[in-house]
């Protein structure tokens, strides 16, 4: 025998603060500014004895860290890659560095300054687009000697890349760890070397 329930309040009203709620979500998950890191390609090639690598990366920084960044507080990104080689057992690592690049805005000069910290680079850019793009197109970084390669293996080739929390200044350090918009990073890219 079914159950029926009778509801006799013919004008029934949510409670506004229902309604406020639902709002405030609505708005909050449906216009939120799209943030993350995505390599989109990646691939290596034997130049002179030397394996470098190609890379298009997408940076998108979350509201949050882009105010950082108007406020002058430098941004480090940082590349880590990490070579395998395989083997029935498990992957053995053959050689592993990283690539870490400061962003800094200089509101005086309006300028947005990308620094390779390992190479000591510096370019300026005049947006921040032409800045994350600039950073995003990898191109000939060596990766690893010729003579690291096992003649007749296969070879993996990791890479990602992430905000580096640890070099934050330290105010803005613990804001940083607790805030979900802070942890920018990008999935693991894996490709074969190929010899």
């Amino acid at each position: 025998m079914p159950i029926y329930i009778r509801n006799n309040n013919k004008h029934f009203k949510p409670p506004i603060q229902l309604l406020a709620l639902l709002l405030v979500l609505l708005l909050s998950t449906s216009w939120l500014h799209a943030s993350g890191f995505t390599i989109n390609s990646a691939s290596s090639t034997l130049n002179q004895k030397v394996y470098t690598f190609n890379a298009q990366i997408q940076y998108e920084f979350s509201n949050g860290v882009l105010e950082a960044l108007d406020n002058g507080i430098p941004i480090f990104i940082t590349m880590e890659i990490e070579v395998y080689r395989e083997r029935w057992w498990r992957n053995k690592k053959i050689a592993s560095l990283k690539q870490t690049y400061m962003l800094l805005y200089h509101a005086l000069t309006e300028k947005f300054v990308l620094n390779n910290l390992n190479s000591g680079n510096q370019n300026n850019f005049t947006t921040l687009s032409s800045a994350l793009d600039a950073l995003g197109k990898v191109k000939n970084l060596p990766l690893l000697d010729l003579k690291l390669i096992e003649n007749g293996s296969t070879h993996l080739v990791k890479l990602r890349t992430y905000l580096d929390l640890d070099s934050l200044p330290g105010p803005i350090r613990p804001l940083a760890y607790l805030s979900p918009e802070w942890r920018l990073e990008s999935d693991w890219y894996i490709w074969s070397l190929t010899p």
